[in-house]
């Protein structure tokens, strides 16, 4: 099946898609032999695609699991200050695996992981946004009035969020617990809201987006996703 060259590239692994778009508008990108164009399409099982002379490696199957962040890595395949990265957690797949969307090196929870790059930059687009439920807990001087208040349409960098669900879930030793769910995913939205609301944020734990569940998945670990489960993403699509 014809394709686009950069998206054949892509998912073959060998370069990133406008890492792939620059490699042929450079030239080192041939077809059957002769220096493709950018823009122009080739079918990966009947043509010879190289770089630089090298064949292109065959696309790795494609591959989607979902994660148990624990606290402390970061959401990244590697890091410059030399933190612990995601990409530590999934070497079992024996695949490169990209994150879907980001949890800051401070919250936990689910995160899929793939190499299908179309399905995740369509996941990523706020087109496609899905309603995502966390566990927070939280201390404050009136946690039931912060929680009222965490409910509401409010301003997050300028950008008027719709209003949340909340659930308040009990004391968990010192700490109140609530369920969150919201329907953006703005940069660190649940840590400025509850700093909005005059709570101070303790752990979060990102535990559903959408119908997918992190259920009894223990932090660290990774699982494949179920025939459902893959059901219902390509459904977003």
């Amino acid at each position: 099946m014809q394709e686009r060259l950069q998206k054949i590239i892509s998912r073959s692994g060998a370069a990133s898609r406008r890492a792939a778009e620059k490699l042929i508008a450079s030239g080192r990108v041939t077809v059957n032999g002769r220096a493709a164009a950018l823009g122009e399409s080739a079918d990966p099982e009947t043509d010879e695609i190289a770089i630089d002379g090298a064949p292109l490696p065959r696309a790795p199957q494609l591959t989607y699991i979902m994660l148990n962040k624990p606290r402390g890595y970061v959401t990244t395949m590697s890091d410059e200050k030399g933190r612990r990265d995601v990409s530590m957690l999934v070497r079992g797949t024996g695949l490169r695996l990209y994150p879907v969307g980001r949890l800051d090196m401070y919250s936990e929870g689910l995160l899929l992981m793939t190499n299908d790059g179309d399905v995740a930059c369509r996941l990523m687009h706020p087109s496609h946004s899905v309603d995502k439920t966390y566990h927070l807990w939280v201390t404050g001087e009136d946690v039931g009035a912060s929680a009222d208040a965490m409910a509401k349409s409010m301003l997050i960098d300028g950008w008027r969020i719709r209003p949340a669900t909340v659930e308040r879930l009990g004391r968990d030793g010192e700490y109140d617990k609530l369920a969150v769910t919201i329907h953006e995913g703005r940069n660190r939205q649940i840590r400025k809201m509850c700093s909005q609301c005059s709570l101070k944020l303790h752990r979060l734990v990102r535990v559903s987006e959408g119908e997918l569940s992190l259920g009894r998945l223990e932090p660290g670990k990774w699982r494949y996703l179920t025939e459902k489960e893959l059901e219902y993403l390509h459904s977003l699509l």
